[in-house]
């Protein structure tokens, strides 16, 4: 099975070798047997269903719940001589009746489908007519019922192992905890199936995060840097994703909206300008993202907080797919805090279920606020044992500072308690910088001993303090107080002076590492600009004719080679890679020509 699979590898993906247990995984479920497979984003996971499908007999049932993606998907694989096709709602009549007979021929190697059409009982009736190869139920944490992207009819998909007994399955997710592993595997009765945990680690990737001072500044400055590159911006709200699409546009930064409340048509419209054009920055809401395949997305930007360490860690997982330099930028503030954990509070779910999300939300907010390596912690969540410092996180390229807040806590703690417990952080704060207005002067708050005694700090450092002691749990927001401020049992050892507090001093540079991260994408040389850029042109003028994303033409990793390397020959193009036999036919002389113009130039020159 081995040199079989190696064959397809070269012959149809145009790569030399496979990457980590993208072989082990291949030859397990070639052979017939289930697999659950957790590889990081950018991993190569579909090869691990895609190759097995076209070695064993009959065709590979692909279970995403990804529709507007599907087209796209298929659009790749048609560009690699794969014979593949979708069944979902945005096929008419006649063209699902011409898939179903491709199928009942043998004519397709992999099928993308939906998880509420497999289940329909005259989907299931049907591909019992059919030869198949196994099932990839991709996305896999979506049966988590607790998880960030919990999906309802996935649970539906445990009868594959009753009704197809003899057809393999695999599992695959880029995000799942220990129990979540254990989830996937009993709710879609995987009991056997071999299990693949490739590490959690995305090395390509600068972990980068900030106090949220002036959010638009803050991320116009790191967009410098990414000037032309394409990107996506998460924000909590709908309101807050439009305006700051129309305001970056305004900037002049080509930006799209993405939310649950735009048509349809408009979403994916957006969605498919994003895959297609360079250098879009799309501004979404969660509602985005999940199985997006775009190779060269530079960057992810958080302007509010993300639900769990899962959530952040799959919504930045979005960046530098292609394996080259990527930052994933969080920008995070007190308000944030407060209004995660309102809406917690306000929720509707069972108590047990909140208990579990508050944890995950503060273990996020402790992530925040670390001084030591990101990536160390952020990979010892998922059990990965990392055991160094990375070199290529904030934390790591510029260690922060600390500052003895010991004194300053007590002032803050002193503050609330002798306000009543009622009041916000705004009001707080007005209160210890001794600012008489009109709501310190309506309650009399300037008679206070605390009043005026904070003037030796700014607002953002007493703002910065008050976040830093929420966090830590020494105080905490009163939900059905109107979000009053009040004391928590672990703030008494802080007031009697029994602990010392350090914490870290906030940053808000943002562009210095984004600078150093990019820098290092580029490996053209400058005399090979003018090579690297006609490969791009005509790159782009193929992928608009045939209406298709650039990428599914050429990665950019693989152009990059062809400008530094300069193959002349087809026999030499092949070698390159990501150049395999479907492609060298349909784009072969195209390419040879623009490097054998250019070479002459450079011959010239």
């Amino acid at each position: 099975m081995t040199a079989p699979a190696l064959h397809i590898l070269n012959t149809v993906y145009g790569y030399p070798q496979f990457r980590g247990q993208q072989a082990a995984i291949i030859e397990t479920v070639g052979q017939g047997r289930d697999a659950l497979v957790l590889m990081p984003t950018g991993g190569g996971k579909s090869l691990c269903y895609q190759i097995p499908s076209l070695l064993r007999p009959g065709v590979g049932i692909v279970v995403s719940p990804l529709i507007a993606l599907m087209q796209d998907q298929v659009d790749n694989l048609h560009q690699l001589g794969v014979r593949a096709a979708f069944l979902n709602s945005s096929l008419d009549m006649d063209a699902q009746r011409a898939v179903e007979q491709q199928l009942l021929r043998g004519e397709l190697d992999l099928l993308y489908i939906a998880p509420e059409r497999l289940l329909q009982p005259r989907t299931l009736q049907f591909l019992e007519r059919c030869e198949l190869a196994l099932f990839a139920i991709d996305e896999a944490h979506c049966v988590a019922q607790w998880g960030h992207d919990f999906r309802k009819d996935y649970l539906g998909l445990s009868l594959l192992s009753e009704r197809f007994p003899n057809v393999p399955r695999v599992a695959l997710t880029a995000t799942a905890d220990i129990r979540t592993r254990a989830e996937i595997a009993e709710r879609l009765q995987l009991r056997d199936a071999e299990w693949f945990v490739s590490g959690f680690d995305r090395p390509n990737i600068c972990y980068q995060v900030a106090a949220k001072v002036d959010a638009r500044k803050q991320l116009l400055k790191f967009l410098d840097s990414y000037r032309g590159q394409a990107g996506i911006v998460y924000c909590l709200s709908r309101k807050k994703v439009e305006a700051t699409a129309e305001w970056l546009n305004e900037q002049g930064i080509t930006a799209l909206p993405y939310h649950a409340g735009l048509s349809p048509i408009l979403r994916e419209t957006n969605q498919r300008r994003f895959l297609r054009e360079d250098g879009i920055v799309m501004v979404a809401t969660i509602a985005f993202g999940m199985g997006i395949d775009k190779p060269d997305v530079r960057f992810v930007a958080h302007l509010d907080l993300p639900k769990s360490m899962e959530a952040y860690y799959q919504e930045t997982g979005r960046a530098g797919r292609d394996g080259e330099p990527a930052t994933a930028l969080l920008l995070y503030g007190l308000q944030d805090v407060v209004r995660m954990k309102d809406m917690l509070a306000s929720s509707d779910a069972p108590e047990q279920f909140k208990r579990q999300e508050r944890h995950k939300l503060d273990t996020l907010l402790g992530w925040c606020e670390m001084i030591d390596c990101r990536r160390e912690a952020l990979l010892a969540y998922f059990g990965d044992d990392y055991g160094r410092r990375c070199g290529n996180c904030d934390t790591c390229l510029t260690p922060p500072k600390t500052w003895d807040a010991t004194q300053a806590a007590q002032k803050l703690l002193s503050c609330i308690y002798r306000s009543g417990q009622r009041f916000g952080a705004a009001h707080t704060v007005d209160i210890l910088l001794g600012k008489s207005n009109e709501k310190v002067l309506q309650y009399g708050h300037e008679k206070l001993s605390t009043f005026g005694i904070g003037k030796g700090l700014g607002e953002q450092q007493w703002r910065s303090l008050i976040r830093q002691l929420l966090i830590r749990g020494f105080i905490e927001v009163d939900v059905q107080g109107f979000g009053g401020l009040r004391l928590t049992e672990q703030s008494r050892p802080v007031l009697r002076g029994e602990i010392a507090l350090a914490l870290r001093i906030d940053t808000v540079d943002t562009n210095a590492r984004a600078q150093r991260s990019r820098n290092r994408l580029v490996d053209v040389t400058p005399e090979l600009e003018p090579l690297w850029r006609a490969l791009r042109d005509c790159r782009k003028r193929i992928a608009e004719e045939q209406g298709i994303a650039p990428f599914m033409v050429f990665h950019d990793a693989t152009l990059r080679l062809m400008a530094v390397e300069q193959p002349l020959t087809e026999s030499a193009l092949l070698h390159i890679s990501g150049v395999g036999q479907s492609k060298l036919e349909h784009y072969g002389a195209a390419f040879l020509a623009v490097i054998r113009e250019q070479a002459g130039d450079l011959a010239i020159s």
